[in-house]
């Protein structure tokens, strides 16, 4: 378990770092700074689907109607090569496949930064 905290701090870390900028953005009005921490408050409940991306390939139909149990479907990508990790469809993180216990999991390793604000 504890590289899975490891994971969840890295990225609450990224998020605290991105409503401390923008309290900082709200500080020069504290009247809307008080609007806006109500917002954020209700956003936090938010449900939001996060998948981890092994790796993709792209397949014909007649390939896909040929599969069966014990095929083995090719991906883009080579072991040890990091994860993607989308959140609602947009990368916000890559990571390394682990073990925990006898779940797999995702070790974060770098978080991507959005310019959307």
């Amino acid at each position: 378990m504890a590289e899975d905290d490891g994971a969840e701090l890295d990225m609450a870390a990224a998020m605290a770092g991105q409503a401390k900028a923008e309290a900082k953005k709200s500080a020069a009005s504290p009247k809307k700074a008080a609007r806006s921490d109500g917002r954020m408050e209700a956003v936090y409940e938010v449900p939001v689907e996060v998948t981890a991306v092994l790796g993709t390939a792209s397949l014909q139909v007649s390939q896909i109607l040929k599969l069966g149990r014990g095929a083995v479907v090719e991906l883009d990508r080579i072991v040890g090569e990091p994860v993607d990790i989308n959140a609602n469809n947009r990368l916000i993180a890559r990571g390394e496949v682990v073990v925990v216990e006898d779940r797999l999991a995702i070790q974060i390793t770098d978080i991507i930064r959005s310019n959307i604000r």
